[in-house]
């Protein structure tokens, strides 16, 4: 009698006449496990049919067919025989032998996180020590990696790429430590990538590295932030101590410890091909002011990304486009340092170029730039030119020095608020000369928010009693905060000199000053 034949077929190997006693009671230890479905099956398996063996029975070449791994589609079924019969099954020419009771657990097990019983012989003949290893520790294993969030899916891809996961004597002491100690925090996709992508041997020291970043001043509560941030297997388990130790003391003159909790991803650069030239680079600009660049890197550690080619690129940039010395260049460096991000060609000459033609020199525009650093990569299309519309429509000259002065205030507001500043002067009775008039004194007056605006104006008129015209001579006035300088001011010196005193200097005197005559009309 024959077994039944499913659609596909597939002759595993040669097994001598001899074995086949064997491989039946191996296959009847698979039987008992037939209620057991895999999730993640790739494969059914399928005996050959047996036509009454004999010693001079000969068997046609295997053929074997690779199928795609852990598929979520297909389940894994144990054939159903009709009878009591021996079916072969594959196996290596040079794989250690297992039991059947051994077999059928680890495929079982490995059913449960979704490898199928032809991946599963696949890794035991490419893999020696998972035949050896007993069933209870593989067990266990899976439990330890379970417990640090792995799902099933990531699990299966885990083990199929990097098996030794299973039998590796480093990987114990490791998952307790992330357990334990990290309290399961690594991100999943930072544990999956340590674990594929890191040779066995490099692991081991993993959770002493660790320690030393906190005995080298790493926060406890923030050591996970800058493992979650780092290239694990290349900063931590490739590294040696000395070479870690090394990159945290040349840091330090320059924010340290305060400057990898900003930006972790700083401990991916070599130290002595990239941060080392990339520092000095800066110390050279800045005439050797290691606290001015430690200043900068703590404001953009990104700096650090950007090679010394790079970096002198935009100098050389600045130096001969815009006749800058090194001295303005570290300065603008210090306010901006983003200036490294923004494209010469597509965004500084054609800026630059701009306040040239307004007529500031070299200088004026240096200093238009330490005011106005954002005007240099925010964009044209969306941002500049309808500003410059703007403020063309209200009375600037175009390509005038008043009106890059104003494009530089403006450069700290959005389009809609600007707008909605000229609309407010207008409907408080100013004419489109009165708001260029009073720009010019306090260009700021269009970078301010409008409710806030509204809110100076309404005091202004309705509790000091004051005419709105005289922000024309006093544009200041709505510099001010409301509540703790003027309200404030207006309200002790009205009760001494009633409501005619002067705006001007009722705000404009310093702090000291104030209290001190204040002090003199008490009683």
């Amino acid at each position: 009698m024959r077994w039944g034949l499913a659609n596909e077929f597939i002759l595993v190997s040669f097994i001598p006449v001899g074995i086949f006693s064997a491989a039946a009671n191996m296959v009847l230890a698979l039987a008992l496990s037939a209620n057991r479905s895999c999730l993640c099956s790739s494969t059914t398996f399928h005996p050959h049919p047996l036509l009454n063996p004999s010693p001079s029975l000969h068997f046609s070449p295997s053929t074997f067919h690779p199928q795609p791994l852990c598929s979520l589609i297909k389940q894994y079924i144990i054939p159903q025989p009709s009878h009591k019969a021996s079916i072969h099954r594959r196996r290596c020419s040079n794989s250690l032998a297992t039991s059947d009771a051994q077999f059928a657990s680890i495929i079982a097990l490995f059913q449960d996180i979704g490898i199928g019983f032809e991946e599963t012989q696949v890794l035991l003949c490419n893999n020696h020590d998972l035949a050896s290893v007993p069933i209870d520790s593989l067990h266990v294993r899976f439990l330890s990696l379970r417990s640090l969030g792995f799902d099933p899916l990531t699990l299966c891809k885990l083990v199929t790429k990097r098996p030794t996961i299973l039998t590796a004597n480093e990987i114990d002491p490791l998952l307790t430590f992330l357990r334990d100690n990290l309290q399961g925090k690594l991100e999943k996709q930072q544990l999956n990538r340590l674990l594929s992508s890191t040779e066995q041997e490099f692991l081991e020291s993993f959770p002493q590295k660790v320690q030393f970043l906190v005995d080298r001043g790493i926060p406890v509560d923030q050591v996970v932030h800058v493992l979650n941030k780092v290239n694990l297997s290349k900063v931590l388990c490739r590294r040696s101590l000395e070479e870690i130790d090394r990159t945290i003391s040349f840091l330090e003159p320059f924010g340290g410890i305060a400057l990898i909790l900003k930006r972790p991803q700083i401990l991916n650069h070599d130290l002595d091909t990239q941060i080392v030239p990339r520092v000095k680079f800066l110390m050279e600009l800045s005439d050797g002011d290691e606290d001015s660049v430690g200043k900068v890197l703590l404001r953009f550690p990104i700096f650090l990304n950007y090679s010394v080619a790079h970096v002198e690129e935009h100098v050389g940039f600045l130096s001969s486009f815009a006749e800058f010395d090194y001295k303005q260049i570290f300065r603008i460096i210090q306010v901006y340092p983003a200036i490294v991000t923004t494209s010469r060609e597509r965004k500084l000459r054609p800026r630059i170029q701009f306040l040239k033609e307004c007529g500031l020199d070299s200088d004026e525009i240096f200093k238009f730039l330490i005011k106005g650093p954002t005007f240099l990569s925010i964009s044209f299309n969306e941002n500049i030119a309808y500003k410059l519309v703007l403020l063309v429509k209200i009375g600037y000259r175009y390509r005038s020095k008043d009106l890059a002065m104003a494009i530089r205030s403006a450069t700290r507001t959005n389009c809609g608020n600007m707008q909605k500043v000229i609309s407010l002067f207008l409907n408080y009775g100013f004419s489109c000369e009165d708001i260029v008039a009073m720009s010019k004194k306090q260009p700021q007056i269009l970078q301010y928010n409008h409710t806030s605006l509204e809110k100076k104006m309404e005091y202004l008129i309705e509790e000091m009693g004051r005419d709105i015209e005289e922000l024309l001579l006093f544009p200041a006035f709505l510099g001010y905060k409301l509540d703790d300088r003027i309200k404030h001011r207006f309200e002790v010196k009205k009760l001494v000199r009633g409501r005619g005193m002067s705006i001007n200097k009722l705000l404009t005197v310093s702090e000291e000053t104030f209290a001190g005559k204040r002090k003199k009309v008490m009683p």
